[in-house]
Parts: structure tokens; sequence; C-alpha cells
């Protein structure tokens, strides 16, 4: 597991629940461990009484270090403020806050810090109005406001009144995907702020939710079953420890099927059908249901070999198999480009000759810099120039690849001539396999993880240090990482690349068992 670099300070219990102010005897709360309550009790008691059992993803610390970012961004777009240190403890940042508002400070107060009957809130920003007032910026890396949002507001807005702060307004500052980078550095507007004015109910309804955080983390564990909840708003990283116990319903869930898979398993559960295989094949309407529910019952694969050579009839030879990894961060990094907008990174290509040699070339960028010129002229001198200017150029999902090479056209005018004519060769393996191709161990899916893991199993991706997009995401953050060392810098080189290439080397392997007679 990779180690991003980021700050992050883990406050123990003791600590906050003596600056915040409560029992002695009761855990202290703060305005992550009361939305943690509100996703799920079992959640709360968990990160607080057995936090050894947590199971971190990719996706989570991403968004943990592109939100500690930000925040950091959001305090230089709103100048002339005083940052609210949380050293030697939170006792001492309430102490700081209480001194910079008795002192008349006019201007902004980053992670200013409050606490109200056992609740212990730092406020990512807060500035003065003209009426005396304060107004609150919450800062969210997200590109709209979501509905947990308002909860989390309303809780530091209950209890900044309750500790005596005027509070004019409370927003949410996100990330407005409508801004390009076109100077260096010069980020405003990348922020945007969406005001709550229907938070009156939630702020009187806090006391309440207090109250039950704290009876949750008072008795034993709560029981609660498996759901929704398990992943919304956030995944929960608990969920190998909650599920360790629990048998499958069946191994073969009728909502494995995709697209309309779920409202069909809603149906027939009312008539307590569960399984895939109980469910007659003339209540499926659609053919790619039914050759999922008859994968399943026989086992047998669905292969249609003639539908895969008609469809892949003008795929020429050289056949070159290619792959992206990106980059897709909150701040643009890079002139010209959008927050989360796709920026490649790394790519992978296989090459096949109609006598079925095969040749492979790279490229990876991990020094922090701009990769796309590089990247582009490694696309060019290896799909583009001299005999590499011939054959289809074979993608799994293409739409992704297309538009990664278009937003480099748009960005490299000079090569864009060359990039938009490799665009243009570019073909789909994915349709092509969903059409003609299905094993039951896809489980619903056509994800080339899980397709290649049907037809060819020792391609697994499981063995993989980095095994899928995130990580790749995750391992790039920590290479360019400016306190990553040399050894370990090269260490993940080595990871992405055998990564990377594992993608293009799968769709080699799944059309030529795509076209193969068993």
């Amino acid at each position: 597991m990779f180690g991003l670099c980021f700050s992050a300070t883990v406050r123990s219990d003791a600590g906050l629940r003596r600056a915040a102010g409560g029992p002695m005897t009761t855990p202290g709360l703060s305005k992550s461990r009361i939305t943690s309550f509100e996703q799920c009790p079992k959640k709360l008691w968990l990160s607080v009484r057995r936090p050894e059992l947590r199971q971190e993803d990719p996706t989570s610390l991403i968004r943990l270090a592109m939100g500690n970012e930000l925040g950091a961004l959001a305090r230089t777009l709103a100048p002339g403020g005083v940052l609210v240190e949380a050293e030697p403890d939170l006792k001492a940042a309430l102490r700081q806050t209480a001194a910079l508002l008795a002192g008349g400070h006019a201007g902004p107060i980053y992670e200013a810090t409050f606490a109200h009957d056992g609740v212990l809130v730092q406020a990512d920003i807060i500035e003065p109005t003209s009426e005396g007032q304060w107004a609150l910026a919450e800062v969210k890396s997200t590109t709209s406001v979501r509905d947990y949002h308002s909860g989390d507001v309303a809780t530091q807005v209950w209890v900044m009144r309750n500790a005596g702060l005027s509070i004019a307004s409370a927003a949410v500052r996100h990330v407005d995907t409508a801004f390009v980078l076109n100077t260096p550095g010069d980020y405003r507007g990348l922020l945007v702020d969406q005001r709550l004015d229907d938070l009156e109910p939630i702020i009187k309804d806090r006391p309440a939710v207090v109250a039950g955080a704290r009876e949750a983390l008072t008795g034993a564990e709560p029981q609660r079953e498996m759901g929704r909840h398990c992943r919304k708003p956030f995944p929960c990283e608990f969920q190998a420890y909650c599920g360790r116990n629990q048998p499958l319903a069946t191994e073969w869930p009728i909502d494995l099927m995709p697209k309309t898979g779920k409202k069909i398993a809603a149906q027939w559960a009312i008539d307590g059908v569960h399984d895939l295989r109980d469910l007659p094949e003339d209540a499926l309407e659609s053919e790619q249901h039914r050759r999922i529910h008859r994968a399943t019952i026989t086992g047998n694969a669905f292969h249609d070999r003639a539908g895969v050579e008609q469809a892949t009839a003008s795929w020429n030879f050289p056949r070159h198999y290619l792959d992206f990894e990106t980059i897709a961060p909150p701040i643009p990094r890079w002139l010209g480009t959008r927050p989360y907008q796709h920026v490649p990174f790394q790519f992978s290509c296989h090459t096949e000759t109609e006598d079925g040699n095969i040749s492979h070339t790279e490229y990876l960028s991990i020094g922090g810099d701009d990769p796309r010129r590089g990247l582009a002229l490694g696309l060019v001198a290896c799909l583009w120039e001299g005999d590499a200017r011939e054959g289809a150029i074979i993608t799994y999902n293409a739409h992704f690849e297309r538009a990664c090479i278009r937003h480099l056209a748009d960005a490299l005018p000079d090569l864009s001539e060359q990039l938009l004519e490799i665009a243009g060769r570019i073909v789909d393996l994915l349709p092509v396999t969903r059409q003609n191709f299905y094993h039951r161990d896809q489980r619903g899916s056509w994800s080339i993880k899980n397709v290649i893991a049907a037809v060819a199993p020792e391609l697994d991706y499981a063995g993989l240090e980095v095994g899928d997009g995130q990580s790749a995401q995750y391992a790039w953050t920590e290479a360019t990482g400016p306190t990553t060392n040399p050894d370990r810098r090269e260490a993940i080189r080595n990871v992405l690349q055998e990564y990377c290439r594992r993608d293009t080397w799968a769709m080699v392997i799944l059309l030529r068992r795509l076209l193969s007679a068993d």
C-alpha cells in the first residue's frame, strides 16, 4: 500500500474531550465524528473504539490529500487572515481563536476553533462582514453542494452560535469546473460559494443528533445490517469488518445483472426470489440479461466467435493495443487544464503484427512536471511515424482514450494533426466483448479486469501492487511528492509500468481468445 505525503493531525480522544469540554467519561465529538454518526452509528463507534479495524482504500486517501491541498489553497484566496494553530493541543487553538475575536481581528480566520456541549469544530474559513458578524465558508473538493454538506455545516453553525459568535451566513466553497488555469499560480475563480439558506431545521436538530452520537459511543458496539449506508455518502472503511460473518444471500444474486438488475431484484424479492438461477428466463426482457442468466445456470460461457470476427474484420495490422493512466486533480497543475480534467501521465502500447510478433512501447512521467508534451511525442513516435502510421489502435472504452488524445491536441497545436489522426484510428474492444462474450465469473461486469480473470486467470490483477486506476493515481501522487526519495520513486515507477503493461497485454490475450475456436 502506498503512503501519500500529506499533513493530517491525529487527535487523541482525551485531547479532543478536554478541549471540547465534554464529560470526561465520554469520547469527545467533532464535526467529522458527527458526520460519521449520521452515516451510521456503528461507523462512529468503530472509528473511536476500534480504529485498528479500519481499512483505508486509495480513493479515500486521495480525497483526504486533495482536500488538505485545496484547503491550503483556499486560505491563499482569502488573504489577510490568521491561521489558528492546533499546537501544542486543541485547547491552545480555542484560546487563540478567542483572543483573535476579543482583539477585534478584522480579517479572515482559518481553522477558527470553537467548542460547545462536548463538540469541537474547526471552521475552514470565517470572514468578517460589514455588519460586525461573520460568514462561514466550508471548503469542499466537490464540484457542487452535496446533501451531507448541510449537516456538516449545520454542526459548525450550532457550535459557533452557542460559543457566542454571530453568524451572518454559511456557504460551501466548492470547485468550479468552468475554471481554466491560464496563468501560473493564479487560481482566482477556482472556488465558488453556494450559500446554504435552509439550515435552520437542521441546526435545531443538532442537540438531538449530538445526544444520539454520545449515547452510541457510551454503549456496546451498535448492531446494524449492512446496506446502502455503507457506501453513501462515503465508502465506509469498516465494511470488511462488518461483513466478515455475513452469509451471502446467494452466490448469484439477481442484482448482479447490469442496468436494470437492481430493479428486477427488488421486484422478485417481494416473492422471496433472490437467486438469478431461480428466475424463469421469460421474466427477462433484454437479450443481454438472458445470456447472463443462461451462462450463470449452465456454467457455459456465451461466445459468438463469428460475431467477433465480423466486428473486428476491419481492424488492420499491425494492431496497436493502447491504454492511458491519468491524474485528475481538483487543483489544475498545468496551463490550459480544468479541475478534475484527466491528464495522461503514462501509456502502454503492445503492437502485434499479422504473423503474431509482439513489441512493446511505453511512456511514464513521474517527475511532477507537465507530462503532456513528452507523452504526446511518445505517442506520435509509437503510432504515427513510419510503419506505425498504419493499423488499428485498439482500446477498451475508446471514449476515454479519444478524449485524452483530443485534449492533448488542443494543448499542443504543433502536434495536433498527428494526434487527431491517431485518435481517428482508435477502435473499441469493449462493445465487441460485451456483444459477443459472457462468462458467469464476470458477475455482470465487462471491465477488462473481470473479463480477463474469466478467460485468462493467469493475468489476474490481484497480485499487483497497483491494480486499478485509482491506485495508479495514488501512486503517481506519492511519486511526485517532494519528500519521496529516489529509491521509493523508482519502485513506484516499476509497479506503475507493470500495471499499465498488464492492461494492454490483457487486451492482446482477450482478443486472441475471442477469436479462437474454443
